[in-house]
């Protein structure tokens, strides 16, 4: 191949794979952007039960967390919901809630402004609260 060939080739190839990001970026902050009300959030099914390993996660969640994110992460006025899409962990994962919960986060995806950090969570409860998310994300089918 002639040189000018492969430099016009690889200039499409960029602009295509730069499209592709910015596209999968703006579906994401496009539906980000509005309030859950607006925004289709996946309800988890609740055929089953919750077993009984997660129940001190749903207390911790519903006691640090359910006045923002509302009852089972479905969100509220005050905080986006966590049964989505945009919080499966390949896009959050674990260490993005505990670092969110240490040290609040500023608002990157949502109009809910910033997140405080939460005052009397340690790591471990953190952890339990993750997995009980993590259960009802699975319930959701969102992964």
């Amino acid at each position: 191949m002639k040189p000018r060939l492969i430099w016009h080739t690889t200039k499409r190839i960029m602009i295509g794979l730069c499209c592709m990001f910015f596209l999968g970026c703006s579906e994401n902050g496009s539906n980000a952007q509005s309030s859950p009300a607006s925004s289709p959030t996946i309800l988890a099914s609740t055929e089953k039960p919750l077993p009984a390993e997660l129940k001190e996660g749903e207390t911790k969640f519903n006691t640090f967390c359910s006045q923002c994110h509302g009852p089972q992460g479905q969100g509220t006025n005050q905080g986006p919901p966590l049964v989505h899409k945009i919080y499966e962990p390949n896009h959050h994962a674990d260490m993005a809630f505990q670092r969110a919960v240490a040290q609040g986060v500023r608002a990157h995806h949502w109009k809910f402004g910033n997140m405080p950090k939460i005052e009397g969570m340690v790591p471990e409860d953190v952890s339990q609260v993750i997995a009980y998310i993590r259960w009802l994300q699975r319930q959701a089918g969102i992964f």
